[in-house]
């Protein structure tokens, strides 16, 4: 048997759980990898009610499906952002509207209540996103100095220790998905990020391919760097589409615009080397969920998830014990 397949709903919220549920298992999947928006995790209650816990549980397992892991990026986001434009407000309740710090506040124990949530769906492990004080001073113009960037890392552990306190407290870790626009995006933020908060073990990562190949990185390198800290493993494709016209940064073309310089694509139909990358998982002894994040704006989502789950469970393929040519010593 390979590694459960799930499917991260996120995409997907628009579809009560109850309907999604039946439909996830007859497109193939093991189980599903909650969002916490929608009606698939409402986070304040399962973080105070174990019995309402127990009932999306069952209601899982009336379709024969598990959860390994939930996801909150919406709240995440807000930990560290600035929160100084309505971008933020979609992920906030609607009565913070405009309030910078008070979405912060709200953030906070929102993602706390995440931590208390897991723990009470017999999970292990929070996905999500951190949020960047420092995205917006990527391209160092104006200048950024390296007091900012090394105050941005600080600020980041201070707004992250109290909450990674209470992931401990709930023996459940939190699993950044290194992404463009949070704190890690690469190999090297990655580490600065783990150093800046003392490399504790609450925290770890969301190994997602898509966001590092059209970075120009290696994926299954992402993996042999981390070994001990890949918590939970998302199946996702992009393929870069540079046409000589737009660059690298997408020119402001929103997912599925032709001309944009890379887009996300169904598992197994863009650039990733996804026979690298399960490898990599089996030398790192990765044996938890391979979690379908299923974007690609120019495909039906229905067949394209049903596609990604047969893909996934093909190129999967579990670590062999012996060396082939030990039989010759039979």
């Amino acid at each position: 048997m390979g590694r459960p397949v799930t499917l991260f709903t996120g995409q997907w919220a628009d579809i009560p759980l109850a309907e999604l549920a039946p439909k996830a298992k007859d497109m193939g999947f093991d189980g599903l990898e909650l969002a916490c928006w929608g009606d698939h995790m409402e986070v304040d209650k399962a973080a105070r009610s174990k019995k309402y816990c127990k009932e999306k549980r069952e209601l899982l397992q009336d379709h024969g499906l598990e959860c390994y892991a939930i996801s909150h990026h919406l709240a995440g986001q807000l930990v560290c952002d600035l929160n100084n434009d309505g971008r933020s407000d979609m992920f906030a309740p609607k009565e913070l509207a405009g309030d910078a710090e008070a979405q912060r506040k709200w953030a906070i124990k929102t993602m706390k209540n995440t931590a208390k949530a897991a723990a009470n769906m017999g999970v292990g492990v929070v996905n999500g996103f951190t949020g960047s004080p420092i995205w917006h001073m990527l391209y160092s113009f104006p200048p950024a100095t390296p007091k900012m960037l090394d105050d941005g890392f600080k600020f980041f552990a201070k707004m992250w220790n109290p909450i990674l306190d209470v992931f401990d407290t709930c023996g459940v870790r939190f699993a950044l998905e290194v992404h463009p626009t949070e704190i890690a995006f690469d190999i090297i933020t990655a580490r600065r990020a783990l150093k800046a908060i003392g490399h504790r073990e609450a925290f770890g990562f969301n190994f997602d391919p898509s966001h590092l190949i059209w970075q120009g990185m290696d994926p299954a390198k992402f993996l042999r760097a981390f070994p001990d800290r890949i918590y939970h493993v998302h199946m996702k494709d992009a393929a870069v589409t540079l046409d000589g016209e737009s660059g690298i940064l997408s020119s402001h073309l929103n997912f599925g615009t032709p001309g944009r310089g890379w887009d996300f694509r169904s598992v197994g139909r863009g650039d990733v080397d996804f026979e690298a990358i399960i490898r990599a998982l089996n030398d790192l002894d990765y044996a938890g969920p391979l979690s379908i994040e299923w974007e690609d704006a120019a495909m039906d989502r229905f067949a394209g998830a049903r596609e990604s789950c047969a893909f996934t469970k093909q190129v999967d393929f579990e670590k062999s014990n012996r060396v082939f040519d030990e039989a010759f010593d039979s």
